[in-house]
């Protein structure tokens, strides 16, 4: 196995941002790539102009590449939110008002995975009304999400640079997982497996593979230190992606990694270039 034997695509809200938005789908197709995800592109709104949602398909279009996960609305990211989704007030108002739109997009484009990040903790706000209104807004994103044919994606961060992040840990995740999935009946929320998050947490990777794999939606990438490419830092990433294969999970693998100081382009080098188009 190895990497040539997975199924990669690129996170444009981290690659490639040294363009636009609506070039960065065909610099990822010159650089061999054919499948991408993005976080929330509008980070300002969650209800952006149909013109604007348009735009975004026909450069997803032109450059023949296929949208495979998309970010509901999370707040200022990158920036010091981390989601809406458990925010009382304004913040959890726009994450409602997101979900249909987030899901039409995902649908106009075939995109069959909805990531919905759960959100900091407020300051004086008893934890268990956050968590109560949380499980109310991601029923209603699994809901959207079923109704497009697509999965609910649950992600865990690392609690270094996510310091007022609850979902610090893959059983953090995994009870919420398995509480939407209690709640709506339609067993389509899963777990966003992140091996840098994970690793900066101090989890046995191999462990939580071998664990959760089945659980598990949709995966991403980064070494550790550094939040770099395969091969800038320490971790076997080779090694656990035919870990998860052996587990059962047969999807794809965002590479959600900083380029470092070059062009995303020249970020690639890892990776033959006969492995990068999607398949």
């Amino acid at each position: 196995m190895g990497f040539s034997d997975q199924r990669f695509d690129v996170n444009l809200s981290i690659l490639f941002t040294e363009l636009p938005l609506l070039e960065r789908p065909a610099a990822a197709a010159a650089a061999g790539f054919t499948a991408v995800e993005l976080w929330w592109p509008w980070i300002e709104t969650p209800t952006p102009a149909q013109a604007e949602l348009d735009a975004l398909k026909k450069a997803l279009d032109d450059a023949g590449t296929q949208l495979v996960g998309l970010n509901f609305y999370a707040g200022r990211l990158p920036g010091p939110d981390r989601g809406a989704l458990s925010l009382p007030g304004e913040e959890s108002d726009r994450f409602r008002a997101n979900i249909d739109v987030a899901a039409d997009f995902a649908a106009s484009v075939g995109c069959t995975a909805l990531n919905a990040l759960y959100g900091n903790r407020v300051e004086g706000v008893d934890p268990a009304v956050q968590d109560e209104l949380a499980l109310e807004n991601l029923v209603l994103a699994a809901r959207a999400a079923h109704r497009i044919g697509a999965t609910l994606l649950i992600e865990t961060l690392n609690a270094t640079e996510s310091p007022l992040y609850p979902l610090v840990s893959a059983p953090t995740g995994i009870e919420v997982v398995d509480r939407v999935n209690e709640a709506t009946g339609l067993g389509n929320a899963t777990f966003l497996l992140d091996l840098y998050h994970l690793s900066m947490n101090g989890e046995d990777l191999s462990q939580v593979i071998k664990t959760y794999a089945a659980k598990t939606g949709h995966v991403q990438i980064a070494d550790n230190p550094g939040r770099g490419a395969p091969g800038t830092g320490s971790l076997p990433l080779e090694r656990l992606l035919d870990e998860l294969t052996e587990a059962g999970y047969a999807g794809r693998v965002g590479l959600e990694y900083k380029p470092g100081d070059r062009p995303s382009a020249e970020a690639f080098d890892w990776l033959p270039s006969e492995a990068r188009p999607a398949r």
